[in-house]
């Protein structure tokens, strides 16, 4: 199912829900499905595109944050937060990424307990070699939208984002 099929459905299946559940508030309902559609989209273009690469994305995101990181380095608990994954999903990740000899994880010499997830030679020149070719499906991406409603887009998705974390209470026990 494309995107904009998944738009109709959405289209087609909320009045049945809002007639259903009364109470939900359907707003809020439809932005939910309208934010996980997208990253379901964004997630099928790119993954080809990092599939050509010889990449996940999530292995790409690690190769440029250790890139950029000061002495091209950084731990597994630290990638896992930038990556925005979880901690057993970032050590399948890494032990990828060691096996293909694109970083190396060696144990912090001031606390046994720490790995160090360093980037390699051959990792540098994956990134390098990866930025390229991402330009052309990074634009595309988002041709639709002008810089003015890109800007307000990422405004917006910045500030749900912190609004997440506002609004994340326990739910109450119910009776």
């Amino acid at each position: 199912m494309r995107g904009i099929e998944r738009l109709a459905a959405v289209k087609r299946s909320t009045p049945a829900m809002a007639a259903a559940l009364p109470d939900l508030p359907m707003p809020e309902t439809v932005m939910i499905r309208l934010l996980r559609i997208s990253a379901y989209g964004l997630g099928t273009y790119f993954e080809p595109v990092f599939r050509r690469l010889g990449l996940t994305e999530n292995s790409f995101h690690v190769l440029c944050l250790l890139v950029a990181a000061e002495e091209g380095s950084a731990s597994p608990s630290e990638l896992s937060e930038l990556v925005g994954t979880s901690r057993a999903n970032m050590t399948r990740i890494l032990d990828a990424l060691v096996s293909e000899g694109l970083v190396s994880r060696t144990i912090e010499t001031r606390d046994g307990r720490r790995h160090v997830i360093k980037i390699t030679r051959a990792g540098l020149k994956a990134a390098n070699d990866a930025v390229p070719k991402m330009i052309e499906p990074l634009k595309r991406a988002f041709s639709d939208l002008s810089p003015e409603e890109f800007a307000v887009m990422e405004k917006l998705l910045r500030k749900t984002i912190t609004s997440f974390d506002k609004g994340a209470q326990p739910l109450k026990a119910i009776a």
